[in-house]
């Protein structure tokens, strides 16, 4: 159960990397004229997330939960590319990619990376993760609590970014998935 709060805490660490580059990046934007849109939502958002990082913890701790190796290796490879994946959705949206959703006026539609396949690909990994990370070490209750309430979230994220993304609903336009769904 060690190596498994330890990668459980690598992903919180990458986090505090990720919120680094959203906060560079929101000043970046704001400078652009960007505007917010979606407040309402980041912080239940912030809250599942974070929420996640602390029920595999507990979960696993506390139900003594088993790690099964065929399982567990398949959904930490997952969580290996979840990774790979949201960082190639970040490298490709540069300082526009951030944790909320910001739209610069002006600004094209990003159709490179791992977006001249999908339209949010950032949130393929954040769904894969929230399910494969429980599941390294059997926290089958988290992965389905998560899964049920990020499909909600995601539900009400993806629509509220579509939205600010439309032609028409702010000057020019920016990228999809501009904001990635993590604290």
């Amino acid at each position: 159960m060690i190596w498994y709060t330890v990668l459980v805490l690598a992903v919180g660490a990458e986090r505090v990397a990720e919120l680094a580059v959203a906060r560079r990046n929101t000043r970046w934007s704001l400078a652009r004229g960007a505007v917010e849109r979606g407040q309402g939502h980041y912080p239940p958002m912030v809250a599942l997330h974070t929420g996640l990082l602390l029920g595999c913890l507990a979960e696993v701790w506390l139900a003594d939960r088993a790690f099964e190796p065929v399982l567990g290796w398949t959904m930490f490879a997952v969580v290996v590319a979840a990774q790979g994946l949201r960082w190639w959705c970040i490298r490709t949206l540069g300082p526009r990619w951030n944790t909320r959703v910001l739209v610069v006026p002006g600004l094209p539609l990003v159709t490179g990376g791992p977006y001249r396949l999908l339209r949010h690909p950032n949130y393929v990994a954040v769904v894969a993760e929230g399910l494969a990370l429980p599941l390294v070490h059997g926290a089958w209750l988290t992965a389905l609590l998560f899964t049920a309430l990020n499909a909600a979230l995601l539900t009400v994220r993806i629509r509220c970014e579509n939205r600010a993304l439309a032609p028409g609903f702010a000057a020019g336009g920016a990228e999809p998935g501009s904001a990635g769904v993590r604290p």
